[in-house]
């Protein structure tokens, strides 16, 4: 069957073809860097590709956040990197990457999800600005971008007024 779209963990032998995709479609070569770095470190939660007719076309990672706090506070991750090769852009790939990294989240117990990526794509799935719950970035960013989903009703008022902190590899992208 052509043109299928198959969404699957990633394998040893899909490395080179992942950093490709992420290079590509960011047209730099830091947030392919970052998911190798991490993917060394053994810190992707979640590490996905997007295949249609055996070619990867697209990539999504998880990793783990954190919130300083003496307390038990809910597990996060954040979404970073999601990427798709710029000829299949706007075919629902990254929609279907998101959708599948989504479910594996809360299948592995995570309780909210944070991403930094654009205001008008990722409401779609439930985000919403991270400001709205007193939820601040560790680095400096436009309110709008810095978006929150909770995965378990009411979660995210155990970490209002907190700040989310990323692993140091992204300090560098």
């Amino acid at each position: 069957m052509k043109n299928t779209l198959v969404i699957r963990k990633e394998h040893a032998g899909d490395h080179e073809k992942i950093y490709f995709v992420n290079d590509q479609a960011f047209e730099r070569s830091d947030e392919a860097e970052l998911v190798d770095t991490l993917r060394r470190q053994n810190k992707l939660l979640i590490s996905l590709v997007a295949e249609i007719d055996k070619k990867i076309v697209g990539h999504i990672a998880f990793s783990k956040v954190f919130i300083q706090s003496s307390g038990r506070l809910p597990q996060g991750a954040g979404l970073a990197p999601m990427a798709v090769l710029k000829e299949y852009q706007n075919r629902r790939i990254g929609s279907a990457l998101v959708n599948e990294g989504l479910k594996q989240c809360d299948d592995l117990g995570i309780d909210y999800v944070i991403v930094l990526g654009h205001p008008k794509y990722y409401p779609r799935f439930g985000f919403q600005k991270a400001s709205t719950f007193g939820i601040r970035c560790q680095f400096e960013v436009p309110d709008d971008v810095f978006m929150v989903l909770e995965l378990h009703k009411g979660i995210l008022n155990s970490i209002a007024d907190h700040v989310i902190q990323y692993d140091p590899e992204f300090d560098r992208v």
